[in-house]
């Protein structure tokens, strides 16, 4: 079969599957398994494909067909212009997830040469933290920048851990429920851990529309990654309530939100003492991430 043909069939087949972006994912899996660039492809496309990539490429796109996730199946998704190991212990990072990290890229560029501290929760894959610090890094010229993930999953920091040794970039990690990977009251109470910015992308979907999601979401990434419990907001009241004890004077507190928990959330923490509280949108014009400001003289 020749790599013309080999992509025309990838193709149709992921079409009848009723997959939305059958040609792009057709190509993406063609691209993985010959390495093939599409100036290539469009010079040489009539060239014959070797036997053992030949039956690569129809395993994988039969896998695809069945709607295991393009990225589970290549292992890898691109984020912030990096490129991050997942799994089926992590969420996929996504674009609109870059809204939270942009946001959070300002807040730290306004406080040039000072050295920050960033906890970020829920880390899953270590994308939101890590593009963070390499970004910071390189825009910064004074100042360090230092990060903790945590997250409850240890076979998620097994790949947030891979992520920072690949992309050469250092970071501490913590296994725990929220705050609680940080380690006993004793130590925040020293100051051991307090933080110039909290960053979250918690679990937000309610329970009862899991099921409604399309497969690759439904049956393929992490639940405890996806359940935001009854109304989606039950790690939100968990991480504004606790927040205070984590954050330095002045720090700031951001989230990631599903499009219809803007004004629940930013409620909250204005409820909480939180001091300038906003909504931003995403590109489709949606509310996509919630901030505030902590001051102990204005509230708490």
């Amino acid at each position: 079969m020749t790599v013309r043909k080999a992509y025309e069939w990838g193709s149709e087949i992921l079409a009848k599957s009723g997959i939305e972006e059958a040609q792009l994912d057709a190509w993406y899996l063609l691209e993985f398994v010959t390495g093939m660039s599409r100036a290539v492809y469009f010079a040489d496309a009539d060239r014959k494909m070797a036997e053992e990539k030949e039956a690569q490429y129809a395993a994988l796109i039969k896998k695809r067909s069945k709607r295991i996730p393009l990225q589970h199946l290549t292992g890898v998704q691109e984020f912030m212009g990096l490129e991050f190991q997942v799994n089926e212990h992590v969420l996929i990072p996504r674009q609109d997830t870059e809204v939270l990290v942009e946001t959070a890229l300002d807040f730290l560029k306004q406080r040039g040469g000072k050295n920050m501290e960033i906890l970020d929760l829920c880390t899953g894959s270590g994308c939101i933290l890590l593009s963070l610090l390499f970004h910071a890094q390189q825009e910064r010229r004074e100042g360090s920048v230092s990060g903790v993930g945590a997250d409850i999953s240890g076979d998620a920091l097994k790949v947030a851990k891979e992520n920072g040794k690949r992309l050469g970039i250092d970071a501490i990690w913590k296994q725990g429920d929220l705050f609680e990977a940080l380690g006993t009251t004793e130590e925040v109470r020293s100051e051991t851990y307090r933080f110039d910015l909290i960053v979250s992308n918690p679990p937000y979907i309610r329970s009862d529309v899991i099921e409604t999601l399309k497969p690759e979401v439904r049956d393929h990434d992490p639940y405890l990654a996806l359940d935001g419990k009854e109304d989606g907001l039950f790690f939100y009241r968990r991480i504004i309530e606790a927040s205070a004890s984590y954050l330095k004077d002045g720090g700031w507190l951001m989230f990631e939100i599903g499009s219809d928990q803007g004004d629940a959330v930013s409620g909250m923490m204005q409820a909480a003492g939180f001091q300038s509280v906003s909504v931003k949108k995403d590109l489709a014009g949606l509310d996509r991430v919630v901030s505030g400001m902590y001051d102990k003289c204005e509230g708490f």
